[in-house]
């Protein structure tokens, strides 16, 4: 049996000829013929430079690792598609801010490394939104960041915080390529690695691995951005995502205001004002005077629309307070009411987590 399976086998090779094999797709991914060779996308015609520094590629170890990150990021094709789109939606922010305060354009590349220009993105250290500011940090440079708001999670606020960040480092440091090491590893121990290897010049530096690959990454995203098309990635203007057009509008609220009221009031959505306003946290804004951005349009007729419907939302929701009796629960209460746990929770700023305690008192809408 096995003979005659050899047999036929051979017979079917002989008969279909070879070029008819060699002419089928690949099983996986664009023809090869469609993306330019990775050796030569590693040719560079002019030497390269993060905010007019030049990177001295001429040292063999420093070539190594520019090399690696550069075919690394060429490889996640996915991922740098991805990073081009998002830029049509944040860059314009960006570079604006970066231009108005003099500094250089190709510290927008840091956000890109940072987050992938994404505003909930978070890391194990506790870093989150397009720029990773830690809590300590972000706050230090402007930024609220509590239970109701995540102002890291905004493009502009989290800029205005980076861009201020970014000019006490370079103050520090005096040159750019040790203030991205600094952002990401931070002053103080870049200061302590600088004085303990008597060197101040980032290629030179034994870092953190980490912040050893940091600027490499930095300067690869410069370079693809500087010219896709030379490295494979053909995006038209249709292709990136537009900047967000929104009104920015105050609104003063007297008590707690459903998220969902205010996006009546613009005429869109909640999710819209979720998307518009990412540091916001929750479903409900506090008492007190907010800024958010609605959809643009919506600015004009806001105002009035809102009255009207907070107005209806009160009467229809007059609150009540209960004080807790000896044996209650939360499920226990919201039962008797006819009210959801998740809400109760929500009304009175409660954890699932903890005991309610005899004598507390909770606010519950009808």
């Amino acid at each position: 049996m096995l003979r005659i399976f050899a047999h036929v086998l051979l017979l079917f090779c002989l008969v279909v000829p070879s070029t008819a094999l060699a002419e089928e797709e690949p099983l996986f991914g664009p023809p090869p013929a469609t993306l330019p060779e990775l050796i030569s996308s590693l040719r560079f015609d002019k030497p390269l430079n993060f905010c007019g520094e030049e990177v001295p590629l001429d040292l063999p170890d420093v070539r190594e690792r520019f090399e690696k990150e550069f075919l690394l990021a060429l490889w996640d094709r996915a991922q740098v598609i991805l990073w081009l789109k998002r830029a049509g939606k944040y860059m314009p922010y960006i570079e604006e801010m970066l231009k108005e305060n003099n500094l250089p354009d190709d510290l927008k590349y840091i956000a890109v490394i940072e987050s992938a220009l994404l505003p909930h993105v978070g890391s194990s250290k506790g870093a989150v939104g397009f720029w990773q500011f830690i809590r300590g940090t972000g706050r230090r440079y402007g930024l609220k960041i509590n239970s109701e708001r995540d102002e890291r999670r905004n493009i502009f606020y989290s800029t205005n915080a980076a861009i201020e960040y970014l000019k006490a480092l370079h103050k520090i440091f005096g040159s750019w390529t040790l203030t991205a090491a600094g952002y990401n590893m931070g002053e103080s121990r870049l200061k302590s690695q600088i004085e303990r290897q008597g060197v101040s010049d980032y290629y030179m530096l034994y870092l953190p691995l980490e912040t050893q690959r940091y600027v490499f990454k930095i300067i690869t995203a410069k370079m693809i951005f500087s010219d896709p098309a030379k490295y494979g990635f053909e995006l038209n203007d249709d292709d990136l995502y537009p900047p967000e057009e929104f009104d920015r509008i105050k609104i003063k609220c007297k008590n707690s205001t459903p998220l969902s009221v205010v996006a009546e009031a613009a005429g869109c959505y909640l999710k819209e004002i979720k998307d518009l306003n990412p540091e916001l946290r929750g479903y409900e804004l506090s008492r007190g005077t907010h800024e958010i951005a609605v959809p643009k349009g919506s600015e004009a007729q806001f105002q009035k629309r809102y009255e009207k419907l907070i107005s209806e939302w009160v009467a229809k929701n007059r609150k009540k307070t209960y004080v807790v009796k000896k044996g209650d629960n939360l499920n226990a209460i919201a039962k008797r009411f006819d009210v959801s746990v998740p809400a109760l929770v929500r009304w009175n700023n409660l954890s699932l987590n903890k005991h309610i305690h005899p004598g507390k008192k909770l606010v519950i809408y009808r």
